[in-house]
């Protein structure tokens, strides 16, 4: 039985959606904007498998409740309810997607990477991830469960 190309035209594209899932996040605070959705690729599930010297794709789209000239990404790995500063290339939002300055009323992507370094333990933790604002306030934070791995 030779396949259908418009079958496996279709099961490509369902499995290119499957990686771009939105995860499930949890709001940690987000002050000045609402979170719209969260993508972290590759992650097809969660925890998110994250693998020693590999680099991930964030993009999360959001809507300011103000305006603010800039903006400026945090992000920690929470173990025991600690947060412990985990280093990303680029922390400023206006370098990473958002068009500044940021708008009232407007919906934005923003997009980095999370790169995973080989000296990174392999341990399950929480990644929380924040966006401050000119005054230092949440436009956005969530928080995934990950797990580190070889």
């Amino acid at each position: 039985m030779v396949p259908c190309p418009l079958a496996l035209f279709l099961a490509l594209g369902a499995a290119a959606t499957a990686l771009a899932e939105p995860l499930r996040f949890v709001d940690c605070g987000s002050i000045d904007g609402s979170i719209q959705e969260v993508n972290v690729s590759p992650c097809p599930t969660q925890p998110c498998l994250l693998h020693k010297g590999t680099s991930y794709s964030i993009n999360v789209t959001f809507a300011s409740k103000i305006e603010s000239q800039g903006s400026k990404a945090r992000v920690y790995g929470e173990m025991l309810h600690v947060d412990i500063p985990f280093p990303i290339p680029e922390p400023d939002g206006c370098k990473s997607g958002i068009q500044c300055p940021i708008e009232k009323g407007h919906s934005y992507s923003y997009l980095n990477k999370l790169p995973v370094k080989n000296e990174y333990p392999s341990i399950k933790l929480i990644v929380k991830w924040e966006l401050v604002d000119d005054q230092d306030q949440m436009l956005f934070c969530w928080k995934i469960p990950v797990q580190i791995t070889s």
